[in-house]
């Protein structure tokens, strides 16, 4: 088994908005930021000596406009095929988020009236689609990618042999990293319940740090003991008819179907 590396690429800030670059026999890219984000990243990863030819993959969390936003032009870039989960496809295709985003707190609902939460990027088809675990073996990184559902349907983590976790959005740190130890919702959950069940599945397999897109690393004993708070939490809201999900709002009519098409 060759070592893996898993090295944060930061995108927005020291640690708002995180890529992460996957380093074994090859590299491999893990989400790539917000549209425009291209130039950057690049810049980023030739600081560890790779260049766009090097890289053999780039796989994609989820379906969020900070996670999948310049893939288009990284696989441009690069030649490397994108890996994503075929839940998600409907963002790639159109390059635009399913609306509305469902905020976890009252730092979501501010964030949601941003504009920039809201921006459109460059559409892709992904060259790969998933629909349940992969290894990671074939591209250089002795690594699996895991579903992770509940942030988004498709939403993925990968994990690798020597138990580092790079979890997208699957937990993150507090006020989108801002308090990088602190472990908290990020902004968004389409299915708050489904991405805890996610969490503690990942949680089960003993990873030996969990890298997230916003803030991060995370302690996994420290996100045990908040995954355990947040479970009670979710309970109450659940008991008091407080906690939406995104198949609730598709039952309503009130969700986009422009990213559907």
């Amino acid at each position: 088994m060759a070592h893996t590396t898993v090295i944060p690429v930061p995108v927005m800030g020291k640690r708002n908005v995180n890529a992460f670059l996957l380093l074994g026999r090859r590299a491999v890219l893990v989400d790539t930021g917000i549209p425009g984000s291209g130039t950057k990243i690049l810049a980023r990863i030739a600081e560890h000596g790779i260049e766009p030819g090097d890289v053999s993959a780039i796989v994609i969390t989820h379906a969020h406009i900070d996670h999948f936003g310049s893939a288009a032009e990284l696989r441009r870039a690069t030649g490397a095929p994108v890996v994503a989960h075929t839940a998600d496809l409907g963002p790639y295709k159109t390059g635009r988020i399913r609306e509305p985003y469902l905020p976890t707190g009252r730092f979501g609902r501010f964030l949601d009236r941003l504009d920039a939460f809201h921006e459109r990027t460059e559409p892709f088809r992904p060259d790969l689609l998933i629909d349940g675990p992969a290894a990671l073996y074939e591209h250089g990184v002795d690594a699996r990618i895991m579903p992770t559902p509940g942030h988004t349907a498709g939403s993925i983590s990968v994990l690798t042999d020597e138990g580092d976790l790079v979890a997208g959005d699957l937990v993150a740190s507090s006020f989108l990293g801002m308090a990088h130890r602190r472990p908290a919702n990020p902004p968004f959950h389409d299915d708050p319940v489904g991405n805890l069940a996610s969490l503690r599945a990942m949680l089960a397999l003993k990873p030996t740090t969990l890298h997230v897109g916003h803030g991060g690393p995370l302690d996994p004993a420290r996100v045990e003991r908040w995954a355990a708070r947040e479970q009670h939490r979710l309970e109450r809201l659940t008991a008091r008819g407080r906690l939406r999900t995104r198949a609730e709002v598709r039952g309503t009519g009130e969700e986009s179907t422009s990213s559907e098409q």
